[in-house]
């Protein structure tokens, strides 16, 4: 495992996203994370998890670059694996913290929502949102019942439509964080938190966990695939292929100055 650090503390595991230079979300990355959850959730000395990123940056979303350029086999494998990501960081059954050291749009929101607990890092330039409308991406049912898990169903069906970025303090006004703190105190936060949760009996906790989200998780994984399949379509269209491209061409650009 090559992307993502792993620390572990007496009780709970804290895991720091590590793809230089903005966690930009890979094949290669999305399988790291399932399997770093995967590990977490079978060993019994680990009893929850924090998931953290780069001062600045928690995620960036999906790496379109390198995607753009991946053929439809492996952008199917991707697809298929992004997926089953998300569930399985909803399905989760030990405590999730993130701990949003910054910028959190589409894909790393779409982790982000999967949390039990939300911190971020205040600041005006950081955005957190499924914001997949504004980038060509097509939204999946999935993401929207976690959105109106958290948001409710109006404030969802709105920041969707309009791909909306929250910065931090609009993220907190409508339930999409829990806190925002200073930088310094983003990973502090979290793990102030996370002993909070480890204090209460640990069969009960889970359980608790299982009640609450019965909902949201109900038929999850059911037409997953089909959601997919839908998704790769309109990916491979002519029309978002030659927006991609062009929003690729200003990637690259921007990263070019960058460095």
């Amino acid at each position: 495992m090559t992307l993502i650090r792993k620390e572990s503390k007496s009780t709970y595991l804290i895991l720091q996203l590590n793809r230089p230079k903005v966690n930009a979300l890979n094949l290669q990355m999305v399988e790291e994370i399932r399997e770093a959850f995967k590990e977490a959730e079978a060993d019994d000395g680990v009893q929850g998890v924090i998931l953290t990123g780069f001062p600045g940056i928690f995620s960036a979303g999906l790496d379109l670059i390198e995607l753009y350029d991946y053929d439809r086999e492996k952008m199917r494998v991707f697809f298929k694996a992004f997926g089953l990501m998300h569930i399985e960081l909803a399905e989760f059954s030990k405590p999730f913290i993130c701990a949003l050291t910054g910028h959190s749009p589409a894909g790393g929101t779409v982790i982000a929502v999967a949390a039990d607990y939300r911190i971020m890092a205040e600041g005006e330039k950081f955005g957190i949102g499924l914001n997949e409308v504004a980038v060509n991406v097509q939204i999946t049912h999935n993401l929207v019942k976690a959105y109106v898990f958290w948001l409710g169903q109006r404030n969802a069906y709105q920041a969707v439509m309009d791909g909306k970025l929250f910065n931090p303090a609009e993220a907190l006004a409508v339930g999409l964080v829990d806190e925002v703190v200073p930088m310094e105190d983003v990973l502090p936060r979290a793990e102030k938190k996370m002993q909070q949760y480890l204090r209460a009996n640990r069969n009960i906790l889970v359980k608790t966990k299982a009640v609450l989200r019965r909902d949201w998780l109900e038929g999850l994984r059911e037409g997953s695939e089909n959601a997919m399949k839908k998704t790769e379509e309109v990916w491979w269209s002519d029309e978002v292929r030659q927006q991609m491209k062009m929003f690729k061409a200003m990637l690259q650009s921007k990263k070019a100055v960058s460095q």
